[in-house]
Parts: C-alpha cells; structure tokens; sequence
C-alpha cells in the first residue's frame, strides 16, 4: 500500500515538478475540473462502464442459472475462460475479431463489448456460488405449490441471488473503468478513454495532476469494491 499512499500524499504537492514535497494545496484536483481532455475522458469511461456493466449482469447472470440449472461440463469452461485468459491474449483476439471478422470501426462500441465479454465470467461465477448455497427444496416446494418456472423465478430465485447479481454488476463496472490493457487492444483513434489519458499523461512526466486523478480513481474503485464486498458478505450471512 506504499505506493499508493505515496500517489494520494503527492496529489496535494505544490509543485509542478513533483520531485520534492514543497507545500500542501489543492490546486491539482480544481486543475482537473478545468481540464476538458480529461472531463471527457472521464465521461468517456463512465459510459462504457456503466454499458459494460448492465450488459455484463444480464448475461453473466443468465450465464449463473444456465450453469446451476443444466450441469453441463461444456457451460463452465465456456463462461469462465475469459476470467483466466491473459488480458493481452484477449485484446490481441478481440482487435483481429472486430477488424477481420465483424468488420467494425473502433471506437465506443468496440470496447463496450470488449469489456462486457471478461466480465460476464465474474458476474457468473458469483451468481453461481450464490445458487450453490441455496437450498434445493425451496424450488421443488414451489413447483409442488403449481408456481410457474416464470413465477418461481421472479418471487423466489430472483429474491435470494439479488446480492449476487448487485454485486456482480458493482465488479464488472470496477474492472470496466479501471481496465487499460482490453481497452488500448480494442480503442479506436476517437475519443478519449481515463486510463489510455492517464498513460498518455504519464509518457511526459508524473504529476501531481496526474496523482490527483489517479487518487479519484482510486477512491471510486475502493468505495465500490467495499459496497460489492458488503453485498457479498451479506449473501454468505443469509445462505
């Protein structure tokens, strides 16, 4: 934890050169709110995170049941693999994909996808383990009761892996927003993207501006792992 505190101690350095502690202040952080480049950077990220995210649930969710549901070996490997594929394997696969295959033009879209298809493992693997721990009888007791697979699902199933699923889509959004590897494979020359900005910002010299956002960015990520982390301990305490 070092060097991140180093990161969020220097984004309140007064001094452009970052070399030495010279004063405290918080100029770096109303620089940020001037900088367009960067606003739109952020935007940019959010979108495709909270994109990613949605896309990612829905279908890492579906992903869960279809798992717990059909105990098929092929359904596993299919929906985890991209959790444990390196992440340069999967961009370099991805940019051949969207350029040779699909034809597409880089840009939004592109990483959208991009970042939905390695979250959807994670959003699987937790709804997954929630239904691992959820008792068997609950279902047949609603099937003998004449509940619908429909009506079983929305009153009961759906209920009980809520946690799962909020937490899974807090996840996929953190590892959208944080992710550079996927997003510099599969990124087109357009719009800007917070941490190609943040690399882009770093090839000429560490600043402390660039401190400051790194330090948002890490707040955001801590403040949603331990909102993710709380919903997934709560579902441990209910099962």
């Amino acid at each position: 934890y070092i060097p991140l505190i180093i990161v969020v101690v220097f984004s309140f350095n007064d001094s452009k050169l970052n070399a030495e502690w010279v004063g405290f202040t918080f100029h770096w952080y109303k620089a940020l709110l001037h900088n367009h480049e960067m606003l739109l950077a952020a935007r940019n990220s959010l979108i495709i995170a909270v994109s990613a995210s949605v896309l990612a649930t829905v279908l890492g969710t579906m992903a869960g049941l279809a798992i717990h549901r059909y105990k098929l070996k092929v359904l596993p490997v299919l929906a985890f693999t991209p959790v444990a594929m390196p992440e340069i394997l999967l961009g370099v696969s991805l940019l051949l994909f969207f350029l040779q295959v699909l034809n597409l033009t880089l840009g939004m879209l592109s990483i959208i996808i991009a970042h939905t298809t390695f979250c959807i493992g994670f959003v699987a693997i937790i709804v997954h383990a929630r239904l691992q721990g959820m008792d068997e009888s609950i279902f047949e007791a609603a099937r003998d009761l004449g509940a619908t697979p429909w009506q079983t699902f929305r009153q009961i199933t759906l209920p009980l892996i809520r946690p799962a699923i909020i937490a899974g889509a807090l996840m996929s959004f953190t590892l959208s927003i944080d992710d550079f590897v996927i997003t510099f494979f599969t990124k087109g020359a357009g719009e800007p993207i917070l941490p190609i900005q943040i690399y882009t910002m770093i090839k000429v010299a560490v600043t402390p501006e660039v401190n400051a956002v790194s330090t948002l960015l890490m707040l955001l990520t801590l403040t949603l792992i331990i909102i993710a982390t709380r919903f997934d301990n709560s579902m441990l305490g209910k099962s």
